[in-house]
């Protein structure tokens, strides 16, 4: 079972192989791409979410160097790539209705994605609405909203989501929000989110048992637990005072019995 804390389950999966912990329940599938590394980790059933302590559902991890550069030519790339995992788990049938869920909290930098990616996003429904439209040649029927959180809305993010999905009745949310472990990567799920948790709030969660609707969460590592960030410390002081240690001294000895 995972002990540290990680919302990545690429992560969670290298944590259980560390302890040897045998991953049944789940199937784990990796593709190298020119500068992109794509991990599928699909937890399959109870035993493998117990594992993992994840909901079932497939979790698709994109790494690559490239986000760590703020050029056009970098940055296209990594779009590109986004692109294409999020075309296979939508499909291609333009007709479904989107509503885009930014979670997070906008006054606070490091839990500000979700907010700005709804920024940025071109809403159609109030035209499909103005010109009584059901299917469009060129865009999908798509809404967003940024909820706020708790703290400055007074209620829970999952309640407000719930009583748009029961009015506007879309036929899947896309939930983005920023995740615990930095590192360049992109995490796209279908086993829903819980708002906050990435900032240490962990609130009730969307996902479709709760919403009716399928929920595709895409999550960028944007801060990480302390409490992890110390064990992470202290596994790398412990290596380094190995290497430089006499084999097999009491200190050695004492060192490799660490935990």
């Amino acid at each position: 079972m995972i002990s540290i804390r990680t919302d990545l389950a690429l992560e969670a999966t290298e944590i259980c192989e560390e302890q040897s912990t045998a991953l049944d329940g789940v199937v784990v599938d990796t593709k190298e791409l020119e500068d992109c590394t794509i991990t599928t980790v699909e937890i399959i059933n109870e035993i493998g979410s117990k594992i993992m302590n994840k909901e079932i559902g497939k979790y698709i991890t994109l790494e690559s160097d490239l986000m760590k550069f703020d050029d056009d030519d970098s940055r296209e790339k990594v779009i590109n790539y986004l692109k294409d995992e999020l075309i296979e788990i939508f499909g291609t049938d333009q007709s479904k209705k989107t509503l885009i869920i930014g979670l997070g909290n906008w006054n606070i930098t490091s839990d500000a994605l979700g907010p700005r990616a709804v920024s940025k996003t071109l809403v159609t429904r109030h035209i499909f609405k103005n010109y009584n439209k059901d299917y469009d040649d060129d865009f999908s029927e798509v809404a967003a909203l940024s909820p706020g959180v708790m703290g400055i809305t007074g209620i829970e993010t999952v309640e407000i989501v719930k009583s748009i999905v029961d009015k506007i009745k879309p036929d899947r949310v896309v939930a983005i929000d920023a995740l615990d472990r930095v590192n360049s990567t992109i995490q796209i799920s279908t086993g829903g989110i819980a708002p906050g948790g990435g900032v240490g709030n962990k609130r009730k969660a969307l996902d479709k048992s709760y919403l009716g609707v399928d929920v595709i969460a895409i999550g960028v590592p944007t801060v990480v637990d302390a409490a992890t960030l110390t064990i992470d410390v202290l596994d790398l002081a412990i290596d380094n005072l190995i290497e430089v240690s006499q084999e097999n001294s009491e200190f050695y000895k004492m060192l490799t019995k660490l935990k």
